[in-house]
């Protein structure tokens, strides 16, 4: 049986796992943090069509295909078509998958520097592909966005 206190702790541990809400928190504490590579996304029928799993960042099944990212290099051993080079902006906080504003607040900083995003909002971070153009433009609209909120 777990006792009052460690319950409350166990209550506070799991809380604090589910990541931070507060918009205002998020965008003040964010720290983007831009990946070194390139990365690709492709399209494959199955999975079964790629060498080595382990060696993608992530895969989408959508009706049409699956998705996959990957570094390019690798895409390229592998022989897979892309038409898109992107860098990898990860934001270095943990948002929770319930956080409200988030992707938007970003999103608009870069729409205001003509940069697209693609987002991925994985358990811990969420993380944007951008042209790989785009990477250090990016990187500064986002700090700008951060020290705005900062003000």
């Amino acid at each position: 049986m777990i006792n009052k206190c460690c319950h409350l702790c166990l209550s506070f541990v799991s809380k604090k796992m589910s990541g931070e809400k507060d918009l205002a928190v998020l965008i003040q504490n964010m720290e983007p943090v831009l990946n070194t590579g390139e990365y690709v996304f492709c399209t494959v029928e199955n999975l079964d069509q790629i060498p080595d799993i382990e060696k993608a960042l992530f895969f989408f099944r959508e009706n049409e295909a699956v998705t996959i990212v990957l570094e390019k290099n690798i895409a390229d051993d592998w022989s897979l078509k892309y038409n898109y080079i992107s860098s990898w902006i990860t934001l270095n906080i943990h948002s929770s998958l319930e956080a409200v504003g988030l992707t938007a607040a970003f999103a608009n900083a870069l729409k205001k520097e003509n940069i697209s995003c693609n987002v991925v909002a994985a358990y811990f971070h969420d993380h944007i592909f951008i042209a790989r153009k785009d990477a250090e433009k990016a990187m500064e609209a986002l700090h700008a966005l951060r020290l705005a909120q900062e003000l």
